[in-house]
């Protein structure tokens, strides 16, 4: 064309096309066009910002570039067409092989383009026959069938700018720490293709679960349950791991822990903390440390009726939830009840054994057996306990020492009066608060214990469990040796003790043992996550009054057993009178005019299950109001969940698929499983990132390598931070792959709140407060609805309590000051009704 323009001839030497037959043509070409428009919306053209644009390259691809480049603004008012690209091969497949290689090369982001149309397209038989004709979108509407992209580098680079600017909830800034200044841990090296050492999985495989726990009890040497993949960091940081460090470790563990009884790892509080606050499914952690440790005995933490709850469900969802985790990998559930109610356990009991798994059935020690003053629980309740559960399945006893109240001898004569009145193996479980649980294992191990739980010894002692290297050196060379790798669990003990400081701002900063434990009795797992939620509620300089209430709450609602979600409504109730200023005989005496947490309403209303001695009668009556508590069993009650329904409405209300899996998470955390969902579409799976990247972003000039799946790996640098921006907005400018990439994130610091929230008068009826600080967790009403007294009209939440506010008289709801999320303080002003 240039030589044309010239003046040249096509006939001339410059040129040397004399005739027709002197163009020849080799092989096909096909040209597509890139544009801004959305196969979706009939076309429509899309305007935008282009934040990525990545194109394709290689042999047999041409392409002629318009408008698209990284930051190019698409406005309506011009051509949507980015880029023609142009692929050839000495075959037509071949040429139609190029461009679906090349269209799949492309990135574009920020704006909708008809990439995934031109794919469908060019892989389609009919096209690919050389057959189509004017009416193919019409005969084969499923090219527009199309593949929604996950867009994970733009959405996680704006999860990692976020985190940079505004932090993570939780972490003050004083807490917060920098990226740079943590270490990689070392990773035990583990022999390509060594096989795995033959451990208690393979045993259960054999011999079924009545056969595993006969060789439990016959076993010479003490078995070992390790700890460290949940209750032991429930303990020490409030049930922070992440699956990344986890997954990491997993692989080896599986070769240098062979030797253990189980891991326990899942169940308890693991499984509400990895959607409500790590972004997490917990279901995927299952599937990911399963598929990496195939010969180990899985162990979880089953709350009996309350599933891995803190209230009661309906026996189908209990029985859904044990035989979705069986199928899932676990091998040894440990079911136990709050408050020692075996009627509590009996589902939970059945459906272990219906799906074939192992069922520990645990009785949960409070008191003291060798306090003759404490005679509520004395060595004959434990005794009886353990024959109960016997008589209903149990292939082993465990016995759960919550809070680490076991003392030594009192180990010893409860081991020995067990192994004398029942045939199982008995497991035991302890904290190390008092520091005296290392001395109490090695009592109970004489006395005949058979299995026993303690940690790593970099994630072990104060709250968590025992030191397990230290037991394994006590042991070593005696008839109870465990006859465990001890360089192997030295070389894990290691990983963690690097991994553990990502979590420091999560320390329940528990200096030493405590002896003070025998006198307030807060679980080991609750106690790391009790003083955050005290903190949480601004109540961090009376930590020692919530210590000292929580004792008195104790008292007054009978001394109970106490382990979640019993705990949690004794710990709930103590933060709620210390937060109010409140006494137990202000609760006597003001009772009428208290809103109380809704666990504790419903704990008294029989709601989880029945205490040991009944409920104190005159306290019962003052927390319910008039509303009648339960005689039966509350699951006995419920109406069955119907799952295939709550698919269809969770379907249409999130706008995508889920599984059976994710179901069952929205009915076990309704709220709290939606809420991770919505925090996936917006940022994807976060659960890829390394924990101090998580948690604490980057500074300027780190660079952090993220692989996003197996194959896909991404490089990011984060080089600056743009200034605060008139709408509030910042943009962050990173380096992805080696090219620039862009985001722009709320600065919440930036922003100013001049709405000064109106506090409710608590003398007007018409006038609805907040009776806790906290977040609007779900709206009940609407302006205009007719309300009776008593009726709920919102919930609040604040650190995992719930309270639901009711209406003090009957009326219309005029107004709502706040919405669903908002935050409010205590006292604002909720709602007016007319």
């Amino acid at each position: 064309q240039i030589r044309i323009a010239e003046g040249y001839k096509l006939s001339d030497p410059e040129i040397g096309i004399k005739s027709q037959k002197d163009i020849e043509l080799r092989g096909y070409a096909i040209q597509s066009r890139i544009t801004t428009e959305d196969p979706a919306n009939s076309f429509a053209p899309d305007f935008g910002t282009i934040k990525a644009y990545r194109t394709a390259a290689g042999f047999g691809v041409r392409l002629d570039a318009a408008a698209g480049y990284a930051g190019a603004h698409i406005t309506p008012h011009y051509d949507s067409l980015l880029v023609k690209i142009s692929t050839w091969g000495l075959t037509f497949e071949d040429a139609a092989r190029t461009m679906h290689r090349s269209l799949q090369e492309f990135r574009i982001r920020g704006v909708k383009t008809n990439i995934g149309f031109l794919e469908k397209v060019i892989t389609h038989p009919v096209f690919l026959e050389g057959t189509c004709d004017t009416s193919f979108l019409d005969k084969h509407p499923e090219v527009f069938d199309l593949r929604i992209k996950k867009d994970r580098a733009n959405k996680i680079l704006n999860y990692i700018g976020h985190t940079t600017v505004n932090g993570y909830p939780g972490i003050t800034p004083e807490k917060a720490l920098k990226f740079s200044n943590l270490r990689e841990p070392d990773l035990p090296e583990i022999p390509y293709g060594k096989q795995h050492p033959r451990g208690t999985r393979d045993i259960l495989r054999e011999k079924g679960p009545e056969g595993l726990a006969q060789w439990a009890r016959q076993s010479k040497r003490l078995l070992i349950t390790d700890t460290t993949m949940r209750d032991a960091h429930q303990s020490l940081v409030a049930t922070g791991l992440r699956t990344f460090d986890l997954d990491r470790i997993a692989e080896a563990t599986a070769y240098l822990g062979g030797g253990l009884f189980s891991l326990e790892m899942w169940g308890g509080a693991t499984y509400d903390v990895s959607m409500r606050f790590l972004r997490e499914d917990p279901w995927e952690r299952l599937d990911r440390l399963r598929a990496k440790i195939p010969n180990i005995l899985f162990q979880m933490l089953l709350r009996g009726s309350n599933a891995v709850g803190y209230t009661n469900y309906p026996d189908n969802v209990v029985q859904e939830f044990v035989a979705k985790a069986a199928e899932s990998g676990i091998d040894v559930f440990r079911v136990f009840d709050s408050l020692n109610w075996t009627k509590g356990m009996q589902v939970a009991m059945e459906a272990v054994r219906k799906n074939n798994a192992i069922c520990e059935a645990a009785i949960c020690y409070t008191g003291d057996i060798l306090d003759p003053k404490r005679d509520k629980y004395p060595l004959s309740y434990y005794v009886n306990m353990a024959k109960e559960l016997e008589k209903m399945g149990a292939h082993i006893l465990a016995i759960k020492d919550m809070a680490g109240l076991i003392k030594p001898f009192a180990a010893e004569k409860l081991v020995k009066a067990l192994k004398n009145e029942i045939g199982l193996p008995i497991h035991l479980h302890t904290h190390d608060t008092s520091s005296n649980g290392g001395a109490m294992l090695l009592q109970a191990t004489q006395a005949g214990c058979d299995i026993v739980d303690v940690a790593l010894s970099s994630v072990s002692g104060l709250t968590a469990q025992p030191n397990m290297n230290a037991l394994l050196s006590a042991l070593e060379g005696t008839i109870w040796d465990p006859q465990l790798d001890m360089e192997g669990m030295q070389q894990l003990a290691n990983y963690w003790e690097t991994c553990r400081t990502y979590y420091a701002p999560f320390e329940s900063e528990l200096r030493s043992g405590t002896a003070q434990v025998y006198y307030h009795e807060i679980p080991g797992g609750q106690y790391s996550n009790y003083k955050p939620q005290v903190e949480g509620l601004g109540l961090g300089h009376r930590w020692e009054e919530c210590k000292e209430m929580y004792r008195k709450v104790n008292d007054m609602f009978g001394d109970l057993v106490k382990v979640t979600p019993s705990s949690k409504i004794v710990g709930d109730m103590a933060m709620f009178m210390v937060q109010n200023n409140l006494e137990p005989e202000d609760v006597y005496s003001r009772g009428h005019e208290l809103t109380f947490p809704q666990g504790v309403i419903d704990f008294f209303k029989g709601m989880i299950g029945q205490p040991h001695g009944g409920f104190p009668e005159e306290l019962q009556k003052i927390i319910l109001k008039g509303e009648k508590p339960l005689s039966h069993r509350p699951g006995e009650l419920l109406e069955p969940a119907d799952f295939v329904l709550k698919k269809d409405e969770l379907e249409k209300k999130l706008g995508h698929k889920v599984s059976d899996r994710d179901v069952l998470s929205a009915v076990l955390y309704p709220g709290v499983y939606e809420e991770f969902d919505r925090f996936r579409q917006e940022y994807s799976d976060t659960s890829v990132l390394p924990t101090p990247v998580f948690f604490y972003g980057l500074d300027i000039g780190d660079e952090v390598t993220i692989d996003i799946e197996a194959g896909k790996t991404l490089i990011v640098k984060l080089n600056a931070i743009g200034r605060v921006r008139e709408d509030g907005t910042r943009h962050i400018y990173f380096e992805l792959n080696g090219e620039p990439r862009s985001t722009t994130v709320k600065d919440l610091s930036a922003e100013t709140d001049e709405v000064s929230h109106i506090k409710a008068d608590p003398e007007n009826g018409h006038e609805i407060g907040a009776p806790m600080p906290g977040k609007i967790f779900k709206m009940m009403v609407n302006v205009g609805d007719e309300v009776a007294e008593g009726d709920v009209l919102l919930v609040t939440e604040a650190m995992k309590m719930e309270t639901n506010v009711k209406a003090k008289r009957d009326g219309v709801v005029k107004q709502l000051v706040f919405g669903e999320g908002d935050q409010v303080e205590q006292g604002d002003l909720l709602i007016v009704l007319d």
